[in-house]
């Protein structure tokens, strides 16, 4: 599944004023957002991945449009997919990408490849 190039611009335009952002293309053809080399978000579709670490997970399922992430049909503990109904408003995109922003944050810089 590819990304959805809009959805990857308006959450570009979400991080423009932060630093160490990177993107990566993802196998299956989405689209990962890495601060200091850790994934904080993602497109996969028109769908959001968004990295709420594993505490934070079952808060974020219990909001609307929100439904586990899955990877070869398996959920990742900590992180949460956010349908195209759940990001249409762009105040709701930013406050998704600062979540994942706020969990990659607090984890150790990762080395440059």
């Amino acid at each position: 599944m590819s990304y959805d190039p809009e959805v990857a611009a308006r959450v570009r335009q979400a991080l423009a004023d932060q630093a160490g952002v990177a993107e990566k293309k993802m196998v299956g053809g989405g689209l990962s957002f890495l601060v200091n080399g850790n994934m904080c978000c993602g497109v996969r579709g028109q769908a959001l991945m968004v990295r709420v670490g594993a505490d934070g997970r079952q808060q974020a399922l219990d909001e609307p449009h929100v439904r586990p992430m899955l990877l070869g049909g398996r959920a990742l503990s900590g992180f949460i997919s956010v349908e195209p109904a759940g990001i249409v408003a762009d105040d709701a995109l930013t406050r998704w990408v600062r979540r994942g922003l706020d969990v990659a944050a607090g984890l150790p810089a990762k080395p440059d490849r």
